[in-house]
């Protein structure tokens, strides 16, 4: 069987394959397969290990004439046609429950470095303008004891949840339904998302990306938000219309926002919205945590193995291949 790995791997997760299959490995870790080359490689895949920079479309499974198996180094996978590789046979494996606890550090830190306004203050020392000290210089808000709105109250939402608790967070939450567990567990009150935004000082969006999502948080909703809140997204960035979070930003609708998703990424540092200086911008890494990214390789190979061999995937995003 012929395996495509998009990116590179270390040798110690591709050595072990190399005796009962033929590998074909993209040479650069941080740099996407050129398309071209993805597609032509695609050809004589039987099954592939991807992450979220690979568009699988149409064009993509149309050359996959011997495609089995997708396996997405990824908790989303909205970047694979899930309707085109059901109708194709082909499976889908991604990686959830894996980077909860990473990812709900990381929208955490976001959070506190937003409210906190440690982007600035760590300019205000490099670029030397420290010279002496003042009652407000570089005042932000307070964490403890402020109200937290949880926009999507999954795995991650709720991990998010019990670090605010630690913080004595009021906690709100809006989702599709009611999650009682996080009710009775974490003390968290379930409301509608308008009155989530006007009560919240830190608004997290967790949501998935669907169509329901789609820029879900637009003008409207920021407007509603307090003038010293603080929006911070690790979900998906196709989920906020970014010139409406520019507005809101830059006419004091709210306070500052924590980023690490953008509706196209990756993004440059002319991005209008990096260039604010109330907002915190990273490169997508909410689940940029060593074990977690072994534990994400490990779990996408043993995916794309079970893929080949025609069997159910660990985690499979489109189960109804296997109902067939």
């Amino acid at each position: 069987m012929r395996l495509l790995f998009t990116r590179a791997l270390d040798p110690e997760w591709i050595e072990p394959l190399k005796d009962e299959h033929d590998i074909r490995m993209w040479t650069e870790e941080n740099i996407p397969m050129p398309r071209e080359l993805f597609l032509k490689e695609l050809e004589e895949a039987d099954g592939v290990f991807t992450n979220l920079t690979d568009r699988f479309d149409v064009e993509a499974f149309e050359r996959a004439k011997r495609l089995k198996v997708v396996s997405t180094m990824a908790v989303g996978y909205d970047n694979i046609d899930i309707k085109e590789a059901t109708k194709r046979g082909v499976s889908v494996g991604h990686t959830p429950g894996v980077l909860t606890e990473a990812t709900a550090d990381l929208t955490f830190a976001l959070l506190m470095a937003t409210g906190r306004r440690l982007r600035e203050s760590i300019d205000y020392v490099r670029n030397d303008q420290w010279k002496s000290w003042g009652p407000f210089m570089l005042t932000g808000q307070a964490i403890y004891g402020t109200t937290l709105g949880i926009i999507g109250m999954g795995r991650i939402g709720q991990a998010v949840a019990k670090r605010a608790k630690g913080f004595n967070m009021t906690l709100l939450y809006h989702n599709r339904s009611r999650n009682e567990q996080a009710e009775k567990e974490l003390g968290a009150t379930y409301c509608s998302l308008d009155h989530l935004l006007a009560r919240s000082d830190y608004v997290v969006l967790l949501a998935p990306s669907t169509d329901e999502t789609w820029k879900m948080m637009g003008p409207a909703q920021f407007q509603k938000m307090k003038s010293t809140a603080h929006f911070i997204n690790t979900s998906r960035g196709t989920n906020v219309d970014e010139h409406a979070l520019y507005r809101a930003l830059t006419e004091g609708w709210i306070a500052g926002a924590g980023l690490d998703v953008y509706e196209k990424e990756p993004i440059s540092a002319d991005h209008p919205l990096v260039q604010l200086p109330n907002v915190v911008a990273l490169p997508h890494i909410g689940s940029a945590e060593v074990g977690t990214r072994r534990e994400m390789v490990r779990l996408a190979i043993e995916n794309l193995l079970l893929g080949i061999k025609g069997k159910s995937l660990t985690h499979i995003a489109n189960p109804e291949v296997h109902e067939k």
